[in-house]
């Protein structure tokens, strides 16, 4: 112990510069010698200048600036990984493996089922823009009868299994079964229709030199949705190959197929296909919802796993409201002159987004109105949804904003008389939880008797197409 306090002296001791004294020079009293004084001062003050040069100079040795150098980055190190280990999800891979239609020597034995890849899958967005183009690809591929193949969630290539995001730890790619499940994930549509497949079994029964490689360049990319979709149903139709690969610069499906009203001609047959119809959510998002049973308040906690048709929380709104970039993207929406996302302006929604005849300052405020909404206007807005829905009694808070944001919020509520609330931040969440807990959020959205989202969010236009796919009331669909 002895040496452990000699050496941790010896390494922050600062030398004793006042046993030097040839660096100090006294000034002189004598009102005889006060003509010198200016000069005694500036040697003075330059004494001083010299012995702190000094002092830094053997404080910050060689030594010591090596170890503080080496400290930064390992209190870095040690920061991120308090935040935690996400988890491996090696379950849930497990899940996917053991699915029937991805066992691959019995599909090589069988054969006859034919396969459809898409080589270049959005990656490093959030779940939403996501889950949008594998909703697509996989009805791309019931309507060409081929076993859509999916891909894990990926946030970043790196071959690790984390990457670091907002001084975190978080995983690199995520099994698609952990947010959903259906037909997109490898769930049965019938007993004829080829179920989607890993590309784990794709790999095995598709080499290279069996694939049919096609090119997306010639595709009507800014065609509207449904003729987009049969030009591709027609092109896949003439191919014969049991694997096939769509590649090329261009996008199957784009950002901006989805944020149109291109969308639009395309309900009539996805509303009614299987891909939706049979969609549900992963056993773990239902896992966390029945575990946070009692923030919900259901009438019956068998509401709580029933997500077919008509199953609803009453007297709950859920509202979304995004925080945190949007505090940048909501601005940029008026130079872009932007509208409503494709599924948030079905016709019939009962709340529509028109800023054509305004001026520039009253257009910028009503875009920030229904994108970026203050507390006061949001207490107003969920105060006219009670008023026409009086059987309202609670709110749900899907957010990203801050703790203190949300506090102010609900304060606000309570005084405006709802009898309770909660938000995202009231979920109890495990470490497996934690990482699907937006899609928890969507899940809640989708069940509340009444839904008030952004029109401008992806995540809104997706809880919007699965309330309006479950023949949900049109007007409980509302928007800021």
């Amino acid at each position: 112990m002895n040496i452990l306090s000699a050496a941790a002296r010896r390494f922050i001791s600062i030398p004793d510069i006042t046993e030097r004294g040839s660096g100090y020079e006294l000034i002189h009293s004598d009102p005889e010698n006060a003509g010198t004084s200016g000069g005694n001062s500036l040697r003075t003050r330059t004494s001083r200048r010299r012995r702190c040069a000094s002092c830094l100079f053997q404080f910050f040795t060689l030594r010591r600036i090596c170890c503080i150098l080496t400290l930064i980055p390992t209190l870095v190190v040690l920061g991120i990984l308090c935040s935690g280990i996400p988890p491996s999800f090696n379950d849930v891979r497990r899940y996917e493996r053991g699915l029937p239609q991805n066992n691959a020597t019995r599909a090589q034995i069988e054969g006859g089922v034919r396969y459809l890849r898409f080589q270049d899958p959005l990656f490093g967005h959030g779940l939403n823009n996501i889950m949008q183009e594998r909703i697509m690809m996989s009805q791309l591929s019931y309507l060409t009868n081929r076993s859509y193949v999916f891909e894990d969630y990926i946030w970043s290539l790196m071959s690790t299994p984390y990457t670091i995001y907002d001084f975190a730890l978080r995983p690199t790619r995520m099994p698609l079964n952990a947010f959903i499940s259906g037909p997109t994930a490898g769930g049965p549509m019938s007993d004829t229709t080829p179920r989607a497949v890993t590309v784990e079994l794709w790999d095995a029964v598709c080499p290279r030199d069996r694939v049919r490689v096609v090119n997306s360049k010639d595709a009507p990319s800014e065609a509207d949705g449904a003729s987009l979709l049969e030009w591709w149903k027609g092109e896949l139709g003439k191919i014969d190959e049991t694997c096939v690969e769509i590649s090329g610069e261009k996008r199957v499906f784009d950002l901006f197929l989805f944020g149109g009203q291109r969308m639009h001609s395309l309900w009539p047959q996805l509303s009614t296909s299987p891909i939706l119809r049979q969609f549900t959510w992963s056993p773990l998002v239902h896992s966390t919802i029945l575990r946070n049973f009692a923030l919900f308040q259901p009438s019956d906690t068998r509401s709580l796993s029933n997500f077919s048709e008509g199953s609803k929380l009453s007297g709950l709104v859920a509202v979304h409201l995004r925080r945190g970039d949007y505090k940048r993207h909501c601005p940029r929406l008026v130079h872009w002159d932007s509208r409503y996302m494709g599924f948030n302006s079905f016709p019939g929604l009962p709340d529509t987004f028109e800023p054509d005849k305004l001026e520039d300052e009253a257009k910028a405020a009503y875009y920030m109105q229904h994108c970026l909404p203050t507390v006061e206007q949001l207490v107003q807005r969920l105060h006219d949804v009670r008023k026409e829905n009086p059987g309202l009694k609670r709110v749900y808070v899907m957010t990203n904003a801050w703790g203190w944001w949300i506090k102010s919020l609900l304060d606000a509520l309570q005084k405006d008389g709802w009898d309770d609330l909660a938000s995202t931040l009231d979920l109890q969440l495990d470490s497996e939880q934690f990482w699907v807990a937006n899609a928890v959020d969507m899940a809640i959205g989708e069940k509340a008797e009444v839904f008030v989202g952004n029109g401008f969010s992806s995540m809104t236009a997706n809880i919007v197409m699965l309330r309006m796919a479950k023949e949900l009331p049109v007007d409980s669909c509302r928007f800021l």
